[in-house]
């Protein structure tokens, strides 16, 4: 009986993979909060569905964030530095309605999906936005990592 455990043991170590997660090797994991109060005017955009604004807060995510309202109180937030090179003088991405464009490479993003949009069929490999966590209480979006 103790054979039959020691075998199964021994599957599971040696079936665990070491790369359990498919990280972005351009973007540094940080900790941040960052509280956006929506009646503030400088936020108030996002009080309406459909809507996306930029925050260049230094507080929040390496190069500020996307904020896009979902619609039912659902609201998506990725990183504004573009995720297909390490952050430089031209990475932080430009906001062009739903959009998010890079000026390095002119690579183009959705911020309510974080998908690129324009992704060259090179057979390299190309990544999404970083997605952060956004919790909505009240009228105040919790944006944190």
């Amino acid at each position: 009986m103790t054979r039959i455990w020691g075998f199964i043991l021994l599957f599971f170590l040696l079936s665990c993979n070491e790369d359990r997660t498919n990280r972005n090797p351009f973007l540094q994991e940080i900790g941040f909060r960052f509280d956006i109060n929506l009646n503030l005017p400088l936020y108030s955009p996002l009080t309406n569905a459909g809507s996306a604004i930029y925050i260049g807060n230094s507080q929040a995510g390496t190069a500020g964030v996307f904020v896009s309202n979902a619609g039912f109180d659902q609201f998506r937030v990725f990183e504004a530095s573009c995720p297909n090179h390490a952050p430089n003088d031209c990475s932080t991405m430009d906001l062009n309605g739903q959009v998010a464009t890079c000026s390095c490479e002119d690579y183009e993003y959705s911020v309510f999906t974080g998908q690129q949009l324009n992704r060259p069929d090179d057979g390299k490999r190309y990544y999404d936005m970083l997605e952060y966590r956004a919790s909505f209480n009240g009228n105040v979006i919790v944006i944190s990592n």
